[in-house]
């Protein structure tokens, strides 16, 4: 089987990744790196592609996705109103500049 290929996915499993990488593409990721974070945190939490034999399920690990989601809320809450419109402005200008580039 070649690198990258999915086909040892679950359907489950792909349609998080597809969800995962809309999530980082709205955020200004290109759409390489949000596929390649997409499927880098399926299988951290899922433990990679499908698994034959019996007694091999294992529960899903979102730890690091809960974990991450408290803290940005966190972090933005503990923000004034203008330290966030400046990291607003500061992340539009960027995601600008880098679409220039490439």
């Amino acid at each position: 089987m070649p690198r990258g290929d999915k086909s040892s996915y679950s359907d489950k499993q792909k349609r998080q990744a597809e969800h995962i990488e809309e999530g980082y593409e709205s955020r200004g990721v290109s759409q390489g790196e949000a596929q390649r974070r997409a499927w880098a945190t399926v299988n951290k939490e899922t433990g990679g592609g499908k698994k034959s034999g019996s007694g091999r399920g294992q529960a899903m690990d979102t730890r690091s996705s809960k974990k991450g989601g408290k803290l940005g809320g966190r972090a933005s809450a503990a923000r004034s109103a203008e330290e966030r419109s400046a990291s607003a402005k500061k992340a539009a200008a960027t995601r600008k500049r880098n679409q220039a580039r490439g």
